[in-house]
């Protein structure tokens, strides 16, 4: 399956690992600094391979090449613009989180995609972790009864050092704050394992010790789901001196699991009224990563190829990136407003939040 990548800053090395381990046929990177691409394919020892393409300009690569699967790691601002132009040429895509940056281009990258039957897949790789998934299976299949509550708490550091590496880190037009850069993954979980229709969210945000940056370090969130439960959001990048966890929690009427580890990478606590022989192997299991963004790229690349092939929805699919996308712009909308917002979010984007601190 002939594929390139668009953007070749500091996530891309996962997005090539995934390429590698999945065997696809790397026809072309790009990124406007070149430079970029270079130190990239050193990195992956890609460098004497013979028929990468190099590019600076992405529509060119796109109009040179016929290409099958494009995966997108730019700056956030640019996600979307990206996406509607490969999905318009019929490109299959996986974008990097967040999808967009405004509801309505969220809203129109689901909508292009299912007019044109492109695959587009948000990349929450986090739903590939172990954990996770043992999690998810037990959600499905009703395991916890009725949920009561469920809460996430991404409790990171960011220092000035992260974002002078690149300008547009922390703006409202290229990529937001804690929130929308570092706590999207949790969030998409929270919202995943909780019912997915949310009827209401409150939120409060501050720029605590970031004030060369445009956006928020910290967020706190109550939520309201259709189906009775409730859960509260934490998201910063305040914690002195190192990252300390990503915990997801959820509490039902015969389970309670806790989440943790770096990036919900690990199962805490796992307890059932009616446990099995799995429960216990659940219990203290640990998934070894390197880094924050775990192992997940691998299988979410896997899930969209076969998704492809067999032309069916992928497992993380541009709803599930509107959704989570949804849930941080009905935050910030909140805090401008000061004021709980419904959803469905009828329109927001983070520029709106321009000037806020």
């Amino acid at each position: 399956m002939k594929y390139a990548l668009i953007g070749c800053g500091r996530i891309a090395t996962n997005h090539i690992k995934a390429v590698l381990n999945n065997k696809l046929e790397l026809v072309a990177m790009c990124d406007v600094n070149e430079e970029h691409i270079t130190a990239l394919m050193e990195k992956h020892g890609l460098e004497k391979e013979q028929g990468i393409k190099r590019y600076t300009d992405y529509k060119k690569m796109v109009a040179e090449n016929e290409l099958e699967l494009v995966s997108i790691a730019t700056e956030s601002g640019l996600h979307a613009e990206i996406a509607l132009y490969c999905i318009d040429h019929g490109i299959n895509v996986i974008i990097e989180k967040p999808m967009a940056m405004s509801i309505a281009d969220a809203n129109e990258i689901v909508k292009r995609s299912n007019e044109r039957n492109v695959k587009v897949s948000a990349c929450h790789q986090n739903r590939f972790n172990i954990a996770v998934q043992e999690m998810r299976k037990a959600v499905e299949s009703g395991r916890f009864g009725k949920l009561s509550h469920g809460s996430i708490h991404v409790r990171w550091n960011r220092n000035k050092d992260y974002y002078t590496q690149a300008s547009w880190r922390g703006t409202w037009a290229q990529d937001g704050g804690a929130l929308m850069n570092q706590c999207i993954h949790g969030i998409d979980l929270l919202r995943w394992m909780m019912g997915d229709e949310v009827e209401e969210i409150y939120g409060v945000t501050r720029q605590q010790f970031h004030d060369y940056l445009e956006a928020e370090d910290i967020g706190m969130a109550v939520v309201k789901f259709k189906n009775g439960a409730i859960a509260t959001i934490e998201g910063t990048t305040n914690v002195f001196p190192k990252n300390l966890e990503e915990t997801l929690y959820l509490f039902g009427e015969k389970g309670t699991v806790k989440l943790g580890g770096k990036s919900t990478n690990n199962i805490d606590v796992w307890d059932f009224a009616d446990e099995s022989e799995q429960d216990q192997k659940n219990k203290g299991l640990e998934e070894e990563t390197c880094n924050v963004y775990g192992n997940g790229h691998t299988s979410l690349f896997a899930d969209m190829i076969d998704a492809i092939k067999n032309d069916r929805k992928p497992y993380v699919d541009a709803v599930a990136g509107r959704n989570a996308l949804e849930m941080i712009l009905a935050i910030y909308k909140s805090q401008k407003t000061g004021m709980p917002v419904k959803l469905p979010l009828e329109d927001f984007s983070s520029i709106d939040m321009q000037g806020e601190f």
